[in-house]
């Protein structure tokens, strides 16, 4: 199977070079997105073995996606595995993935992270769960942990399904999209190299958490909530 791996990356000089290598372990290739980074992101990537795209400005998260996305359809990919720069995700745990697609046949399978919440900081344990519980009840789909951002899209997925926004919102919008469009989204358990990533995340509890709320009830209102698209 032609998997490629996808990190989006922002000032992770110090990480991503350790994830690159580990993830290389498990896929014969590997795409770092420096979104605007203003550190050495990019060099430490490419010396780690990436192939490297930049952003020149800091556009967000989900861009930075969108941008590994067509790239890896440019190149007839599978299906992309896509995980943090910051080394909480364990290269390791890739496999996982792979094997869960070809068991399961999803299109999009999130590394559920529930199991570990307890290990949080109480605001991130919150907004983690809140969001989780509003982007379920959007998509209809059973979803325990909604901002996981290690995960398996197919390229069914990336060619079928719109995506808008560019920041974290897009990997809430993309379950609510794929979810109310028929299809098939799951959740395998994963374990994380720390639990709390407050010091390595640019993610804002609050803010963010409110931008996915807004982002899933514009995705319900474009396919005519409450029917599916």
């Amino acid at each position: 199977m032609n998997t490629i791996v996808i990190i989006p990356a922002l000032n992770a000089e110090r990480t991503v070079g350790g994830v690159v290598r580990d993830a290389l372990a498990h896929v014969e290739t590997v795409l770092v997105v420096d979104d605007g980074s203003s550190d050495t992101t990019g060099a430490a990537a490419a010396a780690a073995g990436a192939v490297v795209v930049r952003h020149e400005i800091n556009r967000g998260k989900g861009a930075a996606l969108k941008t590994g996305f067509a790239w890896a359809l440019e190149r007839d990919a599978e299906g992309v595995v896509t995980l943090d720069a910051d080394g909480q995700h364990l290269a390791s745990e890739i496999p996982k993935f792979i094997a869960a697609h070809a068991e399961k046949n999803a299109d999009l399978i999130v590394g559920g992270r529930a199991h570990l919440f307890h290990g949080m900081l109480p605001r991130r344990r919150l907004a983690n769960r809140f969001s989780a519980w509003g982007v379920g009840f959007a998509s209809g789909v059973g979803i325990t942990d909604s901002q996981s951002g290690f995960r398996y899209y197919s390229a069914k997925l990336i060619r079928a399904v719109p995506l808008y926004s560019d920041g974290f919102d897009m990997e809430s919008e993309v379950i609510v999209r794929a979810g109310r469009a028929g299809l098939h989204v799951c959740t395998i358990p994963i374990e994380l190299g720390f639990v709390n990533g407050l010091a390595t995340s640019h993610y804002k509890p609050v803010k963010d958490t409110l931008k996915i709320f807004w982002t899933v009830f514009k995705v319900l209102v474009a396919t005519r909530w409450p029917f599916r698209a």
